[in-house]
């Protein structure tokens, strides 16, 4: 596996993850060609590619497009969706090459995925992306596992990324982050429904007066104002990330209904609202 200049890169899935650490390891000096489901809807095939095209990604026609000549190959998909493309992509793998997976998903996810991948003779590495991605870009800090963690580290850091191995075991980064999850996720619910009822009562003067008494570390202010736009962006994919939470919850034998609870309102949050914009645009 070469490492900085001359890179070559397979991605499956070229969402907002995907084309920020396309643009960046680009930079670097990788090649890079990926697959998106996007590239196979007539309706949306030739925006998408000419997306791809316009950072400079090659766009490929099939996973296993993407995955030839590849030295990594990136899985940037729905956490829902991250363990079939694991297995669909582990038959088009070969030796020696490293299926990287920074989907936000279980421990027993990401071991289900990593059994498939070494089934066909490849490698496979998890990431967890411990802060959105959007601002730090391919510097965002992720967290690597796996027996070839700190290779892949080491060479796609000298790219640009940051990624810090901690584990060989499959599973332990994916717990740190979900975990995390637990209380982030969580967090950015209660704020909304929170200050939308203090609102509702003309009390929230008094009740972030008292968070500040309670927490004085805290930026509430700034919590409550940016955390409605996040959940209302990305509700959808913190619902299936928490989903994955909850499963992990119960895999331990503790009670996942809360982790449920918070998917279930980011995902209605992120409904009602994208559904109100796009009403509110229609009205103009």
């Amino acid at each position: 596996m070469q490492s900085g200049q001359g890179m070559r890169i397979g991605m499956i899935g070229f969402g907002e993850v995907g084309h920020v650490f396309a643009k960046g390891l680009l930079a670097g000096g990788a090649t890079i060609a990926a697959y998106d489901l996007l590239f196979d809807d007539p309706e949306a095939a030739a925006a998408a590619t000419r997306d791809a095209r316009s950072v400079g990604v090659v766009p490929a026609a099939t996973n296993a497009e993407a995955c030839e000549g590849a030295d990594i190959i990136f899985s940037c998909v729905t956490a829902s969706q991250a363990l079939a493309v694991a297995r669909k992509t582990a038959g088009s793998m070969r030796a020696g090459q490293v299926f990287f997976d920074v989907n936000s998903v279980s421990p027993a996810t990401k071991r289900a995925a990593a059994e498939a991948v070494e089934a066909a003779g490849a490698d496979y590495v998890e990431g967890a992306v411990m802060a959105p991605v959007l601002g730090p870009d391919l510097k965002v800090p992720i967290l690597g596992a796996g027996r070839r963690a700190g290779e892949i580290a080491e060479r796609l850091n000298a790219l640009g990324m940051n990624i810090r191995p901690v584990a060989t075991e499959i599973g332990r980064a994916s717990a740190t982050k979900l975990c995390r999850s637990i209380m982030i996720k969580g967090l950015e619910a209660l704020i909304i429904d929170c200050t939308r009822a203090a609102a509702a009562f003309g009390v929230t003067e008094d009740v972030f007066k008292s968070f500040y008494n309670s927490y004085p570390g805290m930026d509430w202010d700034e919590i409550a104002a940016t955390m409605p736009g996040r959940v209302e962006k990305h509700g959808l994919r913190r619902a299936a990330e928490m989903r994955e939470v909850a499963a992990m919850l119960r895999d331990l034998g503790m009670d996942g209904s809360l982790a449920d609870a918070v998917a279930d309102r980011h995902e209605r949050y992120a409904t009602i609202e994208t559904k109100r914009a796009r009403q509110s645009e229609a009205a103009e």
